[in-house]
């Protein structure tokens, strides 16, 4: 239990952290200003009307997490004490099983969020978090609780099967939680350092063109963390088709002010 609540503080320290960080950046180089945004009624939907229901899920799924029977690194304490998956019975030693695991955890994970726009009852669960009428670090926290579960769930299964060390799923929680909150950030780069990051990292214009209006886009660029996987499974989209500080973001069928309020975002996956 100690070193379950040591793991959680560390968590929570660099979850504090990255999202102060990406604040500060937003607010004093931001990427799109509300004058530049494609829909009107997007220029009213600003951080007062969003930010509340935003992070108000994010405290929902922080409560949940903690009634949760199964977490991620619970399951990687499955695998150490009963001496169960993959690495460990091929005997591979600890750096190069943390750095095998975090490249499986990745990819999984790209997976995971292509087959849920790919399947119609997934797709209901996740346009929670692509129904968001604007992009900034908020969005790369909004998800609903079944989508936060199903991830656990998925999660525990691939670290029990592989037997990733616990070194590395504690890692890969706070890589994937902080290029979450990076990549959805309206933080802005210079085009040459974007042009070279983006070979190695998800950037936050990379991902962008993920949440555009259109859904020839809007189904490209799935990878949190590593942009590696959308090259070599050729979901890539370099750029947007309406230029980013001019494109449209979220789904057209959620652009009344209501659907900012918590409870619909929570009652949206079981409405039409």
């Amino acid at each position: 239990m100690g070193f379950l609540n040591s793991e959680a503080a560390v968590r929570l320290f660099f979850f504090l952290s990255i999202l102060g960080i990406m604040i500060l950046w937003e607010c004093v180089w931001p990427r799109r200003k509300d004058s530049h945004q494609k829909h009107s009624h997007q220029k009213k939907m600003d951080r007062l009307g969003r930010w509340p229901s935003n992070f108000g899920i994010v405290a929902l799924n922080a409560m949940m997490l903690l009634i949760v029977p199964v977490t991620a690194v619970e399951a990687s304490l499955f695998s150490v004490f009963n001496q169960f998956g993959l690495l460990i019975w091929l005997k591979i030693p600890l750096w190069p099983s943390i750095i095998i695991s975090l490249l499986v955890l990745d990819l999984a994970i790209y997976w995971q969020h292509r087959i849920f726009h790919l399947m119609p009852h997934f797709w209901r669960v996740h346009r929670v978090h692509h129904a968001d009428t604007a992009i900034d670090v908020s969005t790369g926290l909004r998800f609903h609780p079944i989508e936060i579960l199903l991830s656990i769930l998925i999660k525990a299964v691939i670290i029990i099967v592989l037997g990733a060390p616990i070194l590395a799923v504690i890692a890969f929680e706070i890589i994937l939680n902080g290029c979450a909150m990076f990549n959805h950030s309206n933080a802005s780069l210079p085009s040459s350092v974007d042009k070279v990051l983006r070979y190695f990292v998800v950037t936050p214009d990379m991902h962008r063109v993920h949440h555009s209006t259109h859904e020839n886009e809007h189904h490209r660029n799935f990878g949190f963390s590593l942009s590696i996987w959308d090259r070599l499974f050729s979901s890539y989209c370099d750029q947007p088709r309406d230029e980013h500080l001019e494109m449209g973001i979220g789904l057209d069928q959620f652009r009344d002010s209501k659907e900012l309020r918590l409870d619909r975002l929570l009652t949206q996956p079981f409405r039409e």
